[in-house]
């Protein structure tokens, strides 16, 4: 097969907790990791050449060696020895900048995708140890799905799938440094931490419920201190019928979570008419 499309699909976080920033600088976290149905489409072609050429249609993307696709395919290209080269047409639709770990998801795509180009029969132990090398979130990007992630968030423990509930997700127009957030975030002066391991109880028992009252994000109290729009837009979903709304990540993207089809589709509209932001979206869990 010389040419295929792979899907590739945001997160958020249900629950994020910082535990401590270690020795080298990293932060030990506990989160609860979850796919959306907001995805880019990467069109992945072989190149006779030992080219890597990267299309979007966001111009203001990199599309050399900063991008993380292109990461991703240099390294399965030099960790599997590949001569040919590959074309990517990215389609780009997550939020960029937004704590949806959208190149994460880019990164991971790629190497699946030239898992199956080249034929590598890779297995996912085998990606995921590739995709620790480009970012944190990219193991988890390629196995998706509902997890528990510690450590960096290379770590994970595959969860059942979360109960059905449809999301309002919206990306204020500002864009937020994770860098920045991690560097002013002082986990041993946290006040209050997330009940992870209560989440994980109930998403064992699939009760909705029992996941968005235990919903907390500690990267909240630098983020929102800074941008106080997204407190304004997690309350504005809660009036709006949200079981709980919280931030993505290190932000600023915001989601509701919702039990009825019909009240998340009258809070996108409302959000929409706010006007907080133009990119707001109606969605659901993916597996």
């Amino acid at each position: 097969m010389d040419s295929f499309a792979i899907e590739a699909n945001a997160k958020i976080n249900l629950g994020l907790d910082v535990l401590r920033r270690r020795a080298d600088g990293y932060h030990e976290v506990k989160m609860i990791m979850q796919t959306v149905g907001i995805s880019d489409r990467l069109e992945f072609a072989k190149l006779s050449d030992d080219c890597i050429r990267i299309s979007t249609n966001r111009r203001e993307l990199p599309v050399g060696p900063q991008n993380l696709i292109y990461k991703a395919a240099r390294l399965v290209k030099d960790t599997c020895q590949i001569a040919e080269g590959i074309s990517v047409k990215l389609e780009k639709n997550i939020p960029v900048a937004a704590g949806m770990a959208g190149g994460s998801a880019d990164a991971a795509a790629t190497i699946h995708g030239m898992d199956r180009l080249f034929d590598l029969q890779l297995s996912l132990e085998e990606k995921q140890k590739l995709g620790i090398q480009i970012g944190a979130d990219v193991p988890y990007c390629l196995m998706g799905g509902t997890a528990l992630a510690e450590g960096i968030g290379e770590a994970l423990t595959a969860l059942p799938a979360v109960p059905d509930a449809y999301l309002v997700v919206a990306k204020p127009d500002i864009d937020v440094s994770t860098a920045f957030v991690y560097k002013n975030l002082h986990a041993d002066r946290l006040r209050s931490h997330p009940d992870i391991d209560g989440m994980v109880e109930s998403i064992k028992k699939g009760e909705l419920s029992g996941i968005t009252a235990r919903m907390e994000n500690v990267l909240e109290t630098v983020t929102i201190a800074h941008y106080p729009v997204i407190a304004q837009m997690k309350e504005f979903l809660k009036e709006q019928g949200a079981l709980n709304a919280l931030m993505s990540g290190s932000g600023p993207t915001v989601f509701g979570v919702f039990e009825k089809e019909e009240t998340a589709r009258a809070a996108y509209e409302a959000m929409r008419q706010r006007k907080f932001t133009e990119q707001v979206y109606l969605t659901a869990f993916t597996d």
